[in-house]
């Protein structure tokens, strides 16, 4: 039977990663591996029977109407005289690694920008203060160059790029692999983020400032668990979406989205300025008042408004 499997991959290297090939390899599979029962229960020896089931089931230019692929193994055919590459394991692996990169570099830096009012917290005076813009400027640097240095693999999207099913297939045991990482960075991360008022509490009698500073912290950390998590798996999906019917076509031209549309000039300046005036905001009031352990607040406030700004700022889709 492992022989049959084996040939069965072959058999499918080159086509698409979609829901009507994973279906047609499916029921093929089924079919030999049931024809090749059929032949042992009669008594023929196993090689005979792996034989038997290749010959009559091992053409897939034969097979193609009664599986519903005629369209694939045209355009299959086709992608083999150059119309179109399939993207490699290699290249995959590259993506990957880099996707990888990028997913620590963003996290950290979102860390330090989210953690950065710590300081001033912890260290009331000038230093404060230059610590917290040095952590800015230090995380909108990471964030910066984390994007840039994808740019190398821009021409997944430009390029007209199919993954075939052996690529696919090796992108999903990574993907697989993954998913017990994925889960306890985000477990942990929204755990951090539920538990981050506890030190308030903990830490008052022992230093007012202290509490706040460490709450920061920990949603810092919280945030970095759950977007690093949430980056390397959106790697994977991407790469995926190259072969997938929902997001391109049979072959992997990836659909263009339809840009996002505001009602206004007015509107899209409101929503690009949405974040930048929240934190505007946030250290005004927090300087002003100094009062770092209640202005916090203002952003899961700001976080609850910001679904309805963009929302209404958008056009509603014909």
């Amino acid at each position: 039977m492992e022989t049959i499997k084996n040939y069965l991959e072959t058999m499918f290297a080159n086509m698409p990663n979609t829901a009507e090939v994973i279906k047609a390899k499916s029921e093929l599979l089924q079919m030999m591996e049931d024809k090749y029962n059929e032949l042992i229960s009669e008594g023929v020896n196993k090689n005979t029977a792996v034989g038997t089931v290749i010959s009559e089931f091992g053409n897939l230019d034969e097979l193609a109407d009664d599986l519903g692929l005629t369209k694939e193994v045209e355009q299959s055919k086709a992608n083999d005289d150059g119309d179109k590459r399939h993207l490699t394991v290699e290249e995959a692996k590259d993506f990957l690694s880099a996707r990888t990169k990028k997913a620590s570099l963003l996290s950290l830096g979102i860390m330090l920008c989210v953690s950065c009012v710590a300081w001033p917290i912890l260290v009331q005076s000038a230093t404060g203060a230059f610590l917290m813009f040095l952590a800015i400027a230090i995380g909108v640097g990471l964030i910066v160059y984390s994007n840039l240095s994808m740019s190398l693999f821009n021409y997944l999207k430009e390029d007209p790029l199919a993954v075939d099913m052996s690529t696919a297939s090796y992108i999903k045991e990574q993907k697989r692999s993954f998913q017990n990482v994925k889960a306890l960075t985000i477990t942990v991360g929204i755990i951090l983020c539920i538990i981050c008022w506890v030190p308030n509490i903990v830490l008052y009698k022992y230093m007012v400032n202290l509490g706040p500073a460490v709450m920061f912290f920990l949603v810092g950390i919280g945030v970095l668990l759950i977007v690093y998590g949430n980056s390397v798996n959106n790697g994977y999906d991407f790469l995926l979406k190259l072969g997938n019917i929902s997001a391109v076509d049979a072959y992997g031209n990836i659909k263009v989205d339809r840009p996002v549309k505001y009602k206004s000039k007015t509107a899209e300046t409101i929503v690009a300025v949405y974040w930048p005036t929240v934190t505007a905001l946030y250290l005004i009031v927090s300087f002003l008042t100094f009062a770092w352990g209640a202005t916090w607040i203002i952003w899961p406030i700001a976080a609850v408004a910001h679904n309805a700004v963009v929302i209404n700022c958008q056009e509603d889709e014909e």
